[in-house]
């Protein structure tokens, strides 16, 4: 693990600050009439995915955290766990509690892969794509004369989280999501 000095906590890089692995969201280095450089940070917990914001002086270091990478499928929710399992291997099951990763797990169909971050050889958190396909299971019909205001409906997708989306879309249609906002990007497929 390297030392990184203070004027080296920049964005993207993961630290262990108090024993904890954090991702550096924003770093400024400012310096305040005679005083001397601060840099002001935003931190976010891998685990909690809480931000902080921290200042490190001149004189302060920060361990850059060893995170590795896991290539995994999510394989299924049930009594407040996620449970995804090694791509390639089955056998190497794990799990996180619901609440952790339920933004993520939403979009997620029944073996889709994802990567999993590691610290210290243990899962600690979930990355998706950001942007995936799900089928359209429920959508209101249509209302004529709605289309030239570009209205949106609600509809619900294949893992049952529900997506705003214009009033074209109809059931059995594939939609592309971002998955960072929870928003409708694209028609990819029409229902046949």
């Amino acid at each position: 693990m390297a030392v990184l000095s203070y004027n080296e906590i920049l964005p993207k890089t993961v630290i262990a600050y108090n024993g904890e692995p954090y991702e550096v969201l924003s770093s400024h280095i400012f310096r305040m009439q005679m005083r001397k450089p601060v840099n002001q940070t935003k931190l976010r917990h891998l685990v909690s995915g809480k931000v902080v914001e921290i200042s490190f002086h001149q004189s302060e270091t920060a361990q850059e955290a060893e995170v590795g990478k896991l290539q995994a499928l999510y394989l299924y929710t049930n009594r407040g766990e996620s449970w995804f399992c090694e791509e390639g291997n089955p056998k190497n099951r794990f799990s996180f509690a619901e609440d952790a990763v339920a933004d993520k797990v939403k979009w997620l169909a029944q073996n889709a892969p994802v990567e999993v971050v590691t610290y210290e050889e243990k899962p600690i958190t979930v990355r998706i794509p950001v942007k995936v396909e799900l089928e359209v299971t429920e959508a209101p019909p249509n209302v004529k004369g709605d289309s030239a205001t570009g209205g949106t409906k609600p509809v619900t997708v294949a893992t049952g989280a529900t997506v705003n989306v214009p009033l074209f879309i109809n059931s059995g249609d594939i939609i592309r999501i971002n998955t960072d906002e929870g928003s409708y990007v694209e028609r990819v497929e029409k229902a046949k």
